[in-house]
């Protein structure tokens, strides 16, 4: 007897992460048909090749003990990518970010790294989807030439943290964590296992070095990050990039962030020469807005530290099938089930048998109740084919009972809206009370919806 433990095969969800020692059509952890894939597992296998010691390697310290020193972060020199990430880059933080094939991923990354090396930061750009040469030819396109900027072509995950240890760099990205393997398993790249390894040696390698890692990731066709859901609580920011390739504009998304707020978000424009940062979202995306048309309406949403103003267009027709459909981008479908439902009882619309279509214009998400109130706006805008006055804003978040609540931060909403020339805004009454007044501003404050329609219409 030799005292090794032998290998021995596992199933692995893909979906998931979750393992068993036999395989099963459906996954019993999170009901996927077909994502158990057969991997070796080594009960031996560890991390690193370092002993772990028998003792304790730190002592806890009383909180009260502890010393916060200031972080220096590294600004980009990208202020829509540094806001998103809470002002600039935290040494030794891994931050992964994520958006459909295509979006501009790897576009604002080079840039990022272009714009670091231009102010004397070592940066190591490492893929492994293109060659040396793809990536020379998309800096040469994107203008972004720099000599402290050094790219590679690899996938093995040894030697990255080799080659990470050798050159320190100040900044490092990995496109994409999918392609890496470790020598040590055997299963394929982008699987559960190597993505698990792959990201657990990154992490260890910026936690030990102070190197912050980038890691690009791919998306499933849920949206969702491939992988497992295991990958995004490991790292210290998740971004998301949204948008689609018909429509030029990109809103890059923190949905976590150990060091930041989630709530902020950097909007993009895609141009030839690459990702342009766009500062005033509202003068983006209301100037293509059309002329006392029924079913459009303008609102503002905060988004993190600032306010953004938004077209949402509705059009409601007669249902020419049995079950009317309801079309939703851009706002939660269940919010706007519950704001037609209460459109029909407390007004005495009859929606049920109609179509209803709701869009925010400009590929735009909005998680906010505060913008309820512009919903049902346009929807009875559409349904009595009446257009809202030309530079009106309409602000509030609606109850169940009909009646206008009070919405937060509604001084900066104004403040946006004033500014770009809007000359009436419709809000909650609640609010108007601790309002100041601005010259060329008419503030009208309602406390039902009732009101609203009558004022409108």
């Amino acid at each position: 007897m030799t005292g090794k433990k032998a290998n021995r095969a596992v199933f692995s969800c893909q979906n998931c992460g979750y393992q068993t020692p036999k395989w099963m059509g459906r996954c019993p952890d999170c009901g996927k048909w077909n994502t158990l894939v057969e991997e070796t597992y080594s009960p031996g296998l560890a991390l690193f090749s370092e002993k772990s010691p028998s003792g304790p390697t730190t002592r806890p310290v009383s909180i009260d003990a502890v010393e916060i020193t200031q972080v220096r972060r590294i600004n980009t020199g990208i202020r829509e990518f540094d806001r998103v990430l809470g002002g600039g880059i935290v040494p030794g933080s891994l931050i992964l970010i994520g958006g459909e094939p295509g979006i501009g991923k790897s576009t604002l990354m080079l840039q990022a790294l272009s714009s670091l090396a231009a102010r004397d930061c070592k940066v190591l750009y490492i893929s492994g989807e293109e060659s040396v040469q793809q990536i020379k030819l998309r800096s040469e396109r994107l203008d972004t030439k720099a000599e402290s900027l050094w790219v590679v072509s690899e996938t093995n995950l040894d030697s990255i943290t080799a080659m990470a240890k050798e050159m320190a760099p100040d900044v490092m990205v990995v496109d994409s964590v999918q392609t890496l393997f470790a020598p040590d398993l055997t299963s394929a790249p982008g699987s559960v296992s190597q993505v698990r390894q792959a990201t657990m040696h990154l992490m260890f390698l910026a936690k030990r070095t102070g190197v912050p890692v980038f890691l690009v990731g791919h998306v499933t066709k849920e949206g969702a990050i491939a992988g497992p859901k295991l990958l995004e609580h490991m790292v210290d920011t998740v971004l998301y990039f949204e948008g689609s390739q018909n429509n030029v504009f990109r809103i890059l998304r923190a949905v976590k962030n150990r060091f930041g707020s989630t709530n902020e978000i950097g909007v993009f424009e895609m141009k030839d020469v690459g990702l342009c940062e766009v500062s005033n979202p509202s003068s983006v995306f209301l100037p293509e807005r059309p002329n006392l048309v029924p079913g459009s309406v303008v609102t503002a949403s905060i988004e993190g530290s600032r306010p953004i103003l938004l077209e949402i267009q509705a059009l409601v027709t007669r249902s020419g099938f049995g079950t009317p459909r309801r079309t939703v981008l851009g706002v939660d479908y269940n919010r706007v089930s519950l704001l037609v439902a209460v459109m029909e009882k407390k007004l005495g619309m009859q929606l049920t048998s109609d179509d209803i279509f709701v869009n925010v214009a400009g590929g735009v998400r909005i998680d906010e109740p505060a913008v309820d109130l512009g919903i049902v706006s346009v929807i009875a805008s559409s349904f009595f084919d009446k257009p809202i006055r030309q530079r009106t804003v309409v602000l509030g978040e609606i109850g169940l009972t009909g009646e206008i609540r009070t919405i937060n931060r509604v001084e900066p909403r104004v403040g946006e809206a004033a500014k770009m020339g809007f000359e009436r805004c419709i809000l909650p009454s609640d609010n108007l009370k601790h309002l100041k007044r601005r010259n060329g501003m008419d503030l009208i404050g309602v406390q039902a919806v009732s009101e609203v329609v009558d004022l409108l219409f």
